[in-house]
């Protein structure tokens, strides 16, 4: 064996049946989500945090916006290699692990005294959601049964959408009675609580026996993290050498860890997936789509502030329908994916998505209040109605005990896509000014469109 290898030597899991018995299975369903909304949440309390923070340990607000950085680039870079890792260990394991170092590095958080510590406990956060993010629809897969993975998948999608529509209001509300620590602190009691059930219920997933590749789980995460940091400095504006290089020195970093797993059976980066055409579509769809959101998401208050006038509580109350209609619709997306191809329900979805955009970008100058809210719910409806099919097809596709590398690519492509479309966004503000936000949702368009188109060629290849 050779020395940057460590082979498992257990003897593999039996293989979980077809889903968990159902009161097994509810409990399991309780661990798992409560997981995964503290992981979701996360980045958007921290946000609505950062001037609080940065006031009270006395940096500035170009320098507190690390507190965010850190953690997001933590989780991105690790989602593959822990993916791949829970194909070896047990799903179950990782998902355990990720949970425990996120509600102590929480606690890292709360008790943090200057910004270097904050941001330490912060990595360490960011590695534990990733735990918890990289295999969390592998084990949606083992703890449903197959008739029921549709619903299951809607969901998981359900908990993500909810804390995505939440988490400023929850953030709002804790900064209202308490200082910001308690943003972190209160993850504790949940994480314990989480930890308890799932030690219980979780199922022990088939293990594969060939050994972690240590080198190349490195070359990953310095490959994820080095795209999204240079995607975040194109945000910035930073120097156009310093992006360059960071994303030419990503690109060839990608291009060493497929020459060094080119015969691997299950490699870090998951070309053997990509060479499944309704898993490859499955994943470009997801990034365009999250694309679409992240161009959206970060336009849109620039756009009704900037170009319609209005205040900042009318944006908070115009940006919410979307995550709140996403949320409504992933479950019963779920319902019809186990009974509809993903190609046709992730193509209209997507192509509804395209309406509302271009019907956003089209305002009258002077709308009133129902004329922008049925525009962001056809938006909502449009991607609630892609998520949980197109999530459902890419673990699909994948075989069983690929479900840990499936799983990492599902959370990679979301964070991927919102991370890139965010930073189109703000390019588009560089190159148009004031209008920049127009122009993102135009670009918005243009992603969902290409999204659709390749939502439904799903239709015309075989797995």
């Amino acid at each position: 064996m050779s020395t940057d290898t460590i082979a498992v030597k257990e003897p593999a899991a039996a293989p979980v049946m077809d889903g968990l018995p159902a009161e097994r299975r509810r409990w399991a369903v309780l661990a798992i989500f409560t997981a995964l909304s503290m992981a979701s949440l996360d980045t958007a309390i921290a946000n609505i945090a950062l001037p609080a923070i940065a006031t009270d340990l006395h940096v500035s607000p170009a320098d507190v916006v690390w507190v965010v950085n850190v953690y997001q680039i933590a989780l991105v870079a690790t989602l593959l290699p822990l993916g791949a890792l829970g194909e070896i260990v047990g799903h179950q394991r990782i998902y355990l692990g990720g949970l425990v170092l996120f509600t102590l590095a929480s606690v890292g958080c709360a008790l943090a005294w200057s910004l270097p510590s904050l941001l330490i406990a912060r990595v360490l956060q960011g590695l534990g959601a990733s735990g918890v993010m990289s295999v969390n629809t592998a084990l949606v897969r083992f703890v449903y049964p197959s008739r029921m993975l549709g619903r299951g998948f809607g969901h998981n999608a359900l908990v993500v959408a909810t804390a995505f529509t939440l988490g400023p209001t929850i953030a709002s509300g804790i900064l209202a009675v308490g200082h910001w620590p308690w943003l972190f602190a209160i993850n504790l009691p949940f994480g314990v609580i989480a930890l308890l059930i799932g030690l219980k219920t979780l199922p022990s997933t088939p293990r594969a026996v060939h050994a972690f590749d240590f080198p190349g789980a490195a070359l990953a995460a310095a490959c994820l993290g080095l795209f999204i940091t240079g995607i975040g400095s194109a945000a910035h504006k930073a120097s156009p050498l310093l992006v360059i290089a960071e994303l030419v020195a990503a690109l060839l970093l990608g291009w060493l860890l497929t020459r060094r797993h080119a015969g691997h059976p299950a490699p870090m980066l998951p070309i053997d997936l990509f060479r499944r055409p309704v898993f490859a579509l499955s994943a470009a769809t997801a990034v365009c789509s999250f694309s679409v959101q992240g161009l959206a998401f970060v336009s849109l208050p620039f756009y009704f502030e900037d170009i319609l006038l209005r205040s900042q509580v009318e944006t908070g109350f115009f940006m919410t329908p979307w995550p709140l209609v996403v949320a409504i619709m992933a479950p019963i997306g779920g319902r019809l994916s186990d009974r509809y191809p993903a190609g046709i329900l992730g193509g209209l979805g997507l192509a509804l998505l395209v309406i509302g955009m271009t019907l956003l970008a089209m305002l009258p100058a002077s709308p009133g209040i129902a004329n922008i809210v049925w525009r962001m719910v056809i938006c909502g409806i449009g991607f609630g109605l892609f998520q949980t099919p197109n999530m459902k097809a890419l673990m699909s596709s994948a075989p069983p005990h690929r479900s840990g590398s499936a799983s990492g690519i599902v959370a990679t492509a979301r964070l991927t896509g919102q991370t890139t479309g965010a930073a189109l966004a703000a390019l588009c503000f560089s190159l148009a000014g004031r209008e920049g936000a127009t122009l993102a949702l135009a670009l918005g368009t243009g992603f969902a469109a290409l999204g659709s188109v390749m939502s439904f060629l799903r239709l015309a290849v075989a797995r």
